[in-house]
């Protein structure tokens, strides 16, 4: 086997792998910069999947359960919301609480669908002639249509994020909320809104696992991809940019364990399981020690808002 034929299915594979894990980032990224930490991430994205597969068997529209997943995903992001902001609970034991209502949830709904196949799944379309670019195309431009949803929104959130004016205030609204409620923008009714929409995109992710990644309904399938993305925030420093080309690395390692297996290598499956959490923790690790444990979160992350305390 060439290199080239090593590369190709393994990058690919990348991508697809990634994507789960890039939309819950995108989505942990925009709640993050508006000052909420959202721990739930896990959670949300199992209800988002079984929600999705759920629709989409019932209906027989892949798109409707997409649609199911980001509602379910916006909802539990919503009790979040409204514990965190309204009542300014601690959003660590939040998140947490809302992982395994989420898990709990999940499993519940989707005990009677276990086994049952996805009528009509998402589908590969090749993107014409830029399917057919030598290398890149296979790569990039023949997946399924979610996967180029997400390189539009990793654009967009990005375009929005550094050269608008709302975007400026997102930014804001994660460093000095106090500045942003002197200068008459509702700072709880902003908040509420990117934190739903963290959770829609988080539900998406979800649905990505059960309507594209494996179109099939498995308790727990998200195995732990939503810590990841959570991490992931770290290691991209709040940048849409940088998120996409961690969720393809860590999309990377997880495809790269499938191909040691096809080519023979004997390792523990065990080990190779673990790879993607193990190089997790060491990217963190490197990240935090490359800028001197001096993060560049946002400022008031994790803190509540209370007018009263201006």
């Amino acid at each position: 086997m060439s290199i080239q034929e090593f590369l190709i299915p393994l990058l690919a594979a990348s991508v697809i792998a990634g994507t789960p894990i890039l939309y819950a980032a995108l989505g942990e990224l925009i709640t993050e910069r508006a000052g909420i930490i959202n721990l739930g991430v896990e959670g949300i994205m199992l209800v988002g999947a079984v929600s999705g597969f759920m629709m989409a068997v019932t209906s027989g529209n892949p798109w409707y359960g997409l649609l199911a997943s980001m509602l379910a995903g916006g909802a539990l992001a919503l009790i979040h919301a409204f514990l965190t902001i309204t009542l300014r609970a601690n959003q660590v034991v939040s998140g947490l609480a809302l992982t395994i209502f989420g898990t709990g949830l999940s499993g519940y709904l989707g005990k009677e669908y276990i086994g049952i196949p996805v009528p009509k799944p998402f589908e590969v379309i090749p993107l014409g002639p830029l399917g057919d670019i030598p290398f890149i195309g296979p790569i990039l431009f023949q997946h399924d249509a979610l996967v180029y949803i997400s390189y539009i929104l990793v654009v967009a959130i990005w375009y929005f994020m550094f050269h608008t004016r709302p975007g400026l205030n997102l930014r804001a609204l994660g460093e000095n909320p106090a500045a942003m409620d002197a200068l008459g923008l509702n700072v709880f009714y902003l908040r509420y809104i990117y934190v739903v929409v963290g959770g829609a995109l988080g539900g998406i992710g979800g649905a990505y696992l059960s309507l594209a990644y494996a179109p099939s309904w498995l308790e727990n399938m998200t195995a732990g991809r939503g810590w990841i993305a959570v991490a992931l925030v770290i290691f991209a420093l709040w940048n849409p940019w940088r998120a996409l080309m961690g969720a393809y690395l860590f999309g990377g390692i997880d495809a790269l364990g499938f191909r040691l297996q096809v080519l023979g290598i004997q390792m523990s499956p065990f080990f190779l399981k673990m790879l993607p959490y193990l190089f997790t923790v060491l990217i963190l690790v490197f990240v935090v020690a490359r800028q001197k444990g001096r993060l560049t979160a946002p400022g008031a992350l994790g803190l509540s808002y209370d007018r009263e305390e201006r």
